[in-house]
């Protein structure tokens, strides 16, 4: 019985699973829509069940439910006025990121990725503001939400911010290839 011997795979006859320049490209795509849907939800069901989320804000701007510490109490927002003013804020501030990461992935998808990397860009650092800084920082330290057992939004924070930080990492990773965006002497990508 004659011994066959399976050739190795040369570069020239291989079919490469994906290169690294049409690979990041997509995974950016494909990230950015994610994160897209999901703040897009985020905001539909915050306009359209207003009043669950308005008594989320509500309860950690009046820090109605922490261990109500004499120190930390003058921080409280009691008045509904500016509660309600705060969560609309809220929901503008994640139906403009919303619009921001569709208007990303629909350059990601056109394939221009200089543009679709700005404007991906800054819909997820709103993202990293809103929920990093406002969720984390603000509502978790400031009016000492993590206090509280009943309204306490740090997990789905820390979530939002984890996504979006990856996200933003991997469209910002170094590309290869002709379709990677060209960087000129100055640093910035043309």
């Amino acid at each position: 019985m004659p011994i066959t011997r399976t050739p190795r795979p040369s570069q020239s006859t291989a079919l490469p699973l994906a290169s690294t320049s049409t690979a990041l490209p997509l995974a950016s795509a494909l990230l950015t829509a994610t994160v897209a849907l999901y703040i897009s939800l985020v905001a539909f069901g915050n306009i359209t069940d207003f009043g669950t989320n308005r008594e989320f804000v509500r309860h950690v701007l009046a820090m109605d439910t922490t261990f109500k510490d004499d120190d930390l109490m003058w921080r409280a927002i009691t008045s509904r006025a500016w509660q309600d003013a705060a969560y609309v804020a809220i929901i503008v501030w994640e139906t403009v990121a919303a619009l921001v990461l569709i208007a990303g992935t629909w350059l990601w998808a056109r394939r221009n990725y200089p543009q679709a990397r700005r404007i991906s860009t800054l819909g997820l650092l709103m993202l990293l503001l809103l929920f990093g800084a406002g969720f984390i920082g603000i509502g978790g330290e400031w009016f000492a939400m993590w206090q509280s057992k009943d309204w306490n939004g740090l997990d789905a924070a820390t979530r939002v911010v984890t996504l979006s930080g990856i996200v933003l990492l991997v469209i910002h990773l170094p590309w290869g290839g002709a379709s990677a965006p060209r960087t000129t002497q100055s640093g910035a990508t043309d």
